[in-house]
């Protein structure tokens, strides 16, 4: 089931807006080619229904549009390429079916699912959310998706799961800079504490305006946490793991005085070489003032309570 959320940021801010004019149009397109992968039969069973869906809260703050292009075609994607633009290409040649991801540790139920499976037993919904890369740039993306919860409950989590740990494919061979080894260690890993992984607002994205998720995006399958850097919403996600301990994620490694591990989006914790306070419009003109980022990226009457005893300048 196809579940359209009522849109707190309105569509004149959204990239690409002419993608929400024609709900019938949105419902034939995320049918037809949403979900790549997913058998006939599965479609099938599924309704298509528009509900409204709990509120993925943000301020009111004016947002300058941008387009689904410049989305689309302006990606850190580090497995592929050190720039911006050419993962658009590169990544096509990465194989996104079959697809599974197994999911292991501190759960009842260890298990490899498929894709299709995983995506049958879901209510696909759209979540228009504030994207703000650690680079103090902005976006906003209408995904397709589902909570990151449901999956996790599936594999019912014992007590002693307090973290997930997230990594991304291993594919050298489609992969230039994994089979370099390149800059990072790779695969690429993230991770989240669990009550983090819960929140309704984080979810597993699956596709975006409408349509299958690009695979320089992060196909098949990405995490989407809106309140926190865009790094953290790691592509391409072939394991999740729950643990006990913080993991080790592969910015935190690299560069753990650049990269917390919490990676929050938060104005008054600067990186070590440009401020935090501001941020950069995607598709705005240039005289277009920069936009001054808020704390959570705007979903702090939301997120804020999981972060109540901890200093948020050290625990960054």
């Amino acid at each position: 089931m196809i579940i359209k959320t009522h849109k707190d940021i309105p569509a004149s801010e959204i990239t690409d807006p002419l993608v929400f004019k024609q709900r019938r149009q949105i419902i034939k397109v995320m049918m037809g080619s949403l979900v790549a992968g997913v058998s006939s039969s599965a479609l099938a069973e599924t309704k298509t229904e528009w509900n409204h869906a709990p509120k993925a809260n943000t301020t009111a703050a004016p947002l300058i549009t941008t387009s689904s292009e410049i989305v689309n075609n302006h990606t850190n994607y580090y497995e592929f390429t050190f720039n911006k633009t050419d993962a658009t290409q590169l990544a096509q040649s990465l194989p996104t079916d079959p697809w599974s991801v197994e999911i292991s540790g501190e759960v009842e139920k260890p298990a490899v699912y498929h894709l299709e499976d995983m995506l049958s037993q879901q209510s696909l919904q759209e979540y228009i959310y504030r994207f703000r890369c650690v680079e103090a740039w902005s976006m906003v993306v209408p995904w397709i998706g589902f909570p990151l919860a449901n999956l996790l409950k599936m594999a019912k989590p014992l007590s002693s799961a307090q973290f997930v740990q997230f990594t991304s494919i291993y594919d050298p061979k489609t992969m230039p800079n994994q089979r370099d080894n390149a800059m990072l260690e790779w695969p690429y890993v993230e991770g989240l504490r669990i009550d983090e992984a819960m929140h309704p607002l984080t979810i597993l994205a699956t596709g975006m305006y409408g349509e299958s998720m690009p695979k320089q995006n992060g196909a098949p399958l990405r995490l989407v946490v809106p309140w926190k850097y865009g790094f953290k919403s790691i592509k391409a996600i072939a394991k999740i793991e729950l643990v006990k301990r913080p993991p080790t994620t592969t910015w935190n490694k690299f560069a753990p005085n650049d990269y917390g591990f919490y990676s929050n989006v938060n104005p008054e914790v600067p990186h070590p070489r440009w401020s935090q306070n501001s941020e950069r419009q995607l598709g705005s003109g240039f005289f277009t003032p920069r936009r001054k980022t808020e704390l959570f990226n705007g979903y702090g009457s939301q997120v804020a309570s999981l972060y109540s005893d901890m200093d948020l300048r050290h625990f960054f």
